[in-house]
Protein backbone atom coordinates (compact mmCIF):
# COMPACT_ATOMS: atom_id res chain seq x y z
CA UNK A 1 0.00 0.00 0.00
CA UNK A 2 1.21 3.27 -0.79
CA UNK A 3 1.36 6.74 0.29
CA UNK A 4 -1.10 7.92 -2.59
CA UNK A 5 -3.50 4.47 -1.40
CA UNK A 6 -3.32 5.98 1.98
CA UNK A 7 -4.67 9.42 1.72
CA UNK A 8 -7.57 8.06 -0.27
CA UNK A 9 -8.61 5.54 2.25
CA UNK A 10 -8.65 8.73 4.95
CA UNK A 11 -9.89 10.73 2.62
CA UNK A 12 -12.74 7.95 2.06
CA UNK A 13 -12.72 7.45 5.72
CA UNK A 14 -13.19 11.59 6.31
CA UNK A 15 -15.80 12.01 4.29
CA UNK A 16 -17.75 8.58 5.71
CA UNK A 17 -17.25 10.54 9.03
CA UNK A 18 -18.46 13.81 7.60
CA UNK A 19 -21.68 12.33 5.86
CA UNK A 20 -22.56 10.55 9.32
CA UNK A 21 -22.44 13.80 10.74
CA UNK A 22 -24.59 15.30 8.11
CA UNK A 23 -27.20 12.65 8.16
CA UNK A 24 -29.02 13.94 11.72
CA UNK A 25 -29.30 17.53 10.11
CA UNK A 26 -30.98 16.43 6.96
CA UNK A 27 -33.29 13.91 8.48
CA UNK A 28 -34.84 16.97 10.52
CA UNK A 29 -34.62 19.41 7.83
CA UNK A 30 -36.82 16.50 5.94
CA UNK A 31 -39.11 16.36 8.66
CA UNK A 32 -39.36 20.77 8.97
CA UNK A 33 -40.04 20.55 5.12
CA UNK A 34 -42.61 17.88 5.56
CA UNK A 35 -44.25 19.75 8.63
CA UNK A 36 -44.42 23.23 6.26
CA UNK A 37 -46.40 21.22 3.38
CA UNK A 38 -48.76 19.96 6.14
CA UNK A 39 -49.16 23.60 6.93
CA UNK A 40 -49.84 25.37 3.75
CA UNK A 41 -51.84 22.10 2.69
CA UNK A 42 -54.39 23.01 5.56
CA UNK A 43 -53.83 26.83 5.71
CA UNK A 44 -55.54 26.12 1.83
CA UNK A 45 -58.00 23.70 3.28
CA UNK A 46 -59.00 26.70 5.67
CA UNK A 47 -58.92 29.41 3.20
CA UNK A 48 -60.83 27.95 0.26
CA UNK A 49 -63.87 28.12 2.33
CA UNK A 50 -63.03 31.24 3.58
CA UNK A 51 -62.68 33.09 0.54
CA UNK A 52 -66.36 30.80 -0.82
CA UNK A 53 -67.97 32.89 2.23
CA UNK A 54 -66.44 36.37 0.85
CA UNK A 55 -67.72 35.52 -2.41
CA UNK A 56 -71.11 34.89 -0.88
CA UNK A 57 -71.36 37.78 1.45
CA UNK A 58 -69.88 40.20 -1.53
CA UNK A 59 -73.04 38.84 -3.57
CA UNK A 60 -75.50 39.54 -1.05
CA UNK A 61 -74.16 43.07 -0.67
CA UNK A 62 -73.89 43.83 -4.16
CA UNK A 63 -77.65 42.43 -3.46
CA UNK A 64 -78.17 44.86 -0.60
CA UNK A 65 -76.85 47.88 -2.81
CA UNK A 66 -78.88 47.30 -5.63
CA UNK A 67 -81.77 47.27 -3.80
CA UNK A 68 -80.82 50.48 -1.82
CA UNK A 69 -79.89 51.97 -5.25
CA UNK A 70 -83.78 51.46 -6.51
CA UNK A 71 -84.94 52.46 -3.13
CA UNK A 72 -83.10 55.46 -3.20
CA UNK A 73 -84.14 56.27 -7.02
CA UNK A 74 -87.44 55.77 -5.96
CA UNK A 75 -86.82 58.13 -3.06
CA UNK A 76 -85.26 60.80 -5.67
CA UNK A 77 -88.38 60.72 -8.02
CA UNK A 78 -90.86 60.95 -5.31
CA UNK A 79 -88.65 64.20 -3.93
CA UNK A 80 -88.65 65.57 -7.51
CA UNK A 81 -92.31 64.76 -7.57
CA UNK A 82 -93.36 66.61 -4.54
CA UNK A 83 -91.38 69.12 -5.56
CA UNK A 84 -93.03 69.69 -9.08
CA UNK A 85 -96.54 69.19 -6.86
CA UNK A 86 -95.58 72.38 -4.82
CA UNK A 87 -94.39 74.31 -7.45
CA UNK A 88 -97.97 73.68 -9.07
CA UNK A 89 -100.24 74.10 -5.95
CA UNK A 90 -98.23 77.54 -5.49
CA UNK A 91 -98.82 78.89 -8.75
CA UNK A 92 -101.93 77.37 -8.81
CA UNK A 93 -103.02 78.82 -5.22
CA UNK A 94 -100.41 80.90 -4.17
CA UNK A 95 -101.04 83.75 -6.99
CA UNK A 96 -104.88 84.08 -5.65
CA UNK A 97 -104.44 83.67 -2.29
CA UNK A 98 -101.30 86.26 -2.85
CA UNK A 99 -104.25 88.69 -4.55
CA UNK A 100 -107.41 87.92 -2.06
CA UNK A 101 -104.65 88.82 0.78
CA UNK A 102 -103.38 92.17 -0.76
CA UNK A 103 -106.78 92.63 -1.38
CA UNK A 104 -108.03 92.42 2.48
CA UNK A 105 -105.03 94.26 3.38
CA UNK A 106 -105.90 96.94 1.12
CA UNK A 107 -109.99 96.76 2.38
CA UNK A 108 -108.62 97.02 5.96
CA UNK A 109 -106.09 99.98 5.30
CA UNK A 110 -109.32 101.83 3.87
CA UNK A 111 -111.03 101.02 6.91
CA UNK A 112 -109.07 102.20 9.12
CA UNK A 113 -108.49 105.38 7.48
CA UNK A 114 -111.94 106.12 7.14
CA UNK A 115 -112.73 105.17 10.34
CA UNK A 116 -109.40 106.81 12.01
CA UNK A 117 -111.34 110.05 9.60
CA UNK A 118 -114.71 109.56 11.05
CA UNK A 119 -113.21 109.69 14.64
CA UNK A 120 -111.47 112.39 14.19
CA UNK A 121 -113.96 114.32 12.58
CA UNK A 122 -116.45 113.51 15.33
CA UNK A 123 -113.93 114.91 18.11
CA UNK A 124 -113.86 117.77 15.91
CA UNK A 125 -117.37 118.86 16.14
CA UNK A 126 -117.55 118.03 19.92
CA UNK A 127 -114.97 120.27 20.49
CA UNK A 128 -116.37 122.93 18.12
CA UNK A 129 -120.13 122.51 20.22
CA UNK A 130 -119.17 122.39 22.96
Amino acid sequence: MGVGEIAGLVAAIAFAVLAGFMIYPLIRLGKLFDQIADTVRESGEHAIPALDEGVTTVKQVNKSLEDVNKISAAASTTANNVGALTDLYGSFLGKPVIKVASAVYALKSTAQSFLVRQSAGRAGEDSKGE
